[in-house]
C-alpha cells in the first residue's frame, strides 16, 4: 500500500527515453463536523463512562427535538476520570511538605512556603505563629486525603437544560458544562469534594455581568440571558443520593414495595431558581450583575438535598421537563405507570421505556397542534440493586 502524502515516480513503457512522470499522492482530506453535530456528539457521554457501584445500576440517555437539543447528561465516573489514588497520594506528600521549614536563603517551593515568607515581613511575626500555620495546612491536606478516599465509591451524575432546544441553548449548555468541569478540578484539589461554593460560581458564570457586557459595547438595556437549570447529584453504594438543584423538575422516587412514586418531604428537596437568575447579596460583586432577585446568602451545606433508595429495587429517576415538567397529576400517574411496568428490568430497559413513553406524548401534541410544546428529552435512572 502506498502511503499518502508520499511521491510516486511512474515511467512510460512505450519508449525508453521518455520521462519519467511525477505524481504527488495528497492525504485524504478530513470532512470537518458541522457545529450542530459537533454539539451533539459532545453532549452525549458514552456507555462506557458509566460508573460501576456495587448495588448500584444506571442509565441515561437524551433525544433532542432538533438536530440539537438544549439538554445535556453526563456520568462523573471519578475513577475514570481522575486519578484520585494519585490526588490521594498527593495531598500526603503536601502534608509534610508544609511542615519542612525553608533554610537560609532557600527559595519558596510551595505556597504555603510563600505564605510564611510573607509572614517574616511583618512586624508582628514570630516562629511560632509561622509553625502553627504550617501545622494547619498540614491538617488541611490530611482532610483532603481522608476525603478522597470516599471518591473510589461515589459517582455523580449531571443533568443540565437549557432554554430552548436549538444550537444556541446547546452552547449554552456546553457552557455549563465546561464551566463545571473546570471548577471540579479545581474542587478536588482545594477540598476533595463538590461544595457549595463550586456551584455558586457556576451560578455567577450564567449571570449576565452589566460591567462587562457594557465593556463589549453590549447595549445595557439587552434583556436577552443565558438560562439553563442544572441538577448535580452523587450515589454512593447504599442508595444515599446527595444533590443541589437549580431550577430543575424535581427527582422522583419509585418504591419497590409500595410500587409507586413515593412523596418525598420539602426538607428533602431544597432548590433555587435557574442558573444565573439570583445572585446573592453578600457576594463582593453583586452590583456588577443583573438578576432577578437576590438571595440573602450564599448557598451552604445544609441547602444541598439528600434522598435515599432504601431497599433493592427502588428506583431514582431524574428527567428534564420534556419528559415531566414534574406538575400535571394526570402525567405523573402515567410515568408512574410506566416504570411500574418495567420496574424488575435494568435501568437501560426502564430509561428507554420512559424514553418512549414521551416520545409518543410528542405525537399526540402534534396532533392536537400544539408542537411548541415539544421538548428535548433526558432521563437518568438510577436503580438499587
Amino acid at each position: 500500500m502506498i502511503p499518502y502524502n508520499s511521491t510516486v515516480l511512474i515511467a512510460d513503457s512505450t519508449c525508453a527515453h521518455r520521462p519519467i512522470y511525477e505524481i504527488k499522492l495528497m492525504p485524504k482530506r478530513q470532512v470537518e463536523l458541522g457545529i450542530d453535530e459537533y454539539l451533539r456528539k459532545r453532549l452525549m457521554p458514552v456507555e462506557g463512562a458509566i460508573p460501576q457501584l456495587a448495588g448500584i445500576d444506571m442509565y441515561g440517555n437524551s433525544i433532542p427535538a432538533g438536530l440539537v437539543g438544549g439538554d445535556l447528561f453526563e456520568y462523573i465516573n471519578f475513577q475514570q476520570r481522575y486519578n484520585v489514588d494519585g490526588r490521594i497520594a498527593r495531598a500526603l506528600k503536601l502534608s509534610k511538605d508544609y511542615l519542612e521549614p525553608l533554610t537560609a536563603g532557600q527559595n519558596p517551593r510551595n505556597s504555603v512556603d510563600a505564605h510564611v515568607e510573607w509572614m517574616q515581613s511583618e512586624p508582628v511575626y514570630s516562629d511560632a505563629d509561622a509553625a502553627e500555620y504550617r501545622r494547619a495546612k498540614r491538617s488541611e491536606q490530611l482532610r483532603i486525603a481522608e476525603v478522597l478516599q470516599e471518591l473510589h465509591t461515589t459517582a455523580g451524575v449531571l443533568l443540565v437544560d437549557a432554554q430552548g432546544h436549538g444550537i444556541i441553548s446547546a452552547k449554552i449548555a456546553s457552557t455549563v458544562h465546561d464551566t463545571f468541569q473546570a471548577f471540579m478540578l479545581s474542587e478536588l484539589d482545594q477540598n476533595g469534594r463538590t461544595t457549595p461554593e463550586m456551584f455558586e460560581k457556576i451560578n455567577l458564570r450564567l449571570a449576565q455581568s452589566v460591567s462587562a457586557r457594557n465593556a463589549l459595547g453590549r447595549e445595557k438595556d439587552d434583556n436577552s440571558r443565558e438560562i439553563a437549570t442544572m441538577l448535580y447529584g452523587e450515589i454512593r453504594p447504599s442508595g444515599h443520593f446527595r444533590f443541589v438543584n437549580f431550577g430543575h423538575p424535581p427527582p422522583l422516587v419509585f418504591s419497590a414495595e409500595f410500587g409507586r412514586f413515593v412523596e418525598i418531604g420539602k426538607a428533602s428537596m431544597a432548590q433555587f431558581l435557574a442558573l444565573g437568575l439570583a445572585i446573592p447579596e453578600d457576594h463582593p460583586d453583586r452590583n456588577k450583575y443583573r438578576s432577578v432577585t437576590t438571595r440573602s446568602r450564599k448557598m451552604a451545606s445544609s441547602d444541598i438535598a439528600e434522598l435515599t433508595l432504601m431497599s433493592p429495587g427502588d428506583i431514582l429517576v431524574l428527567y428534564t421537563d420534556g419528559v415531566y415538567d414534574g406538575g400535571d397529576e394526570q402525567d405523573r400517574l402515567q410515568l408512574e405507570r410506566v416504570v411500574r411496568e418495567h420496574q424488575n428490568e435494568p435501568a437501560k430497559e426502564i430509561c428507554s421505556a420512559i424514553l418512549k413513553h414521551a416520545v409518543n406524548q410528542d405525537e399526540y401534541l402534534k396532533q392536537i397542534g400544539e408542537t411548541d410544546r415539544i421538548d428535548d428529552k433526558t432521563v437518568i435512572v438510577i436503580k438499587r440493586g
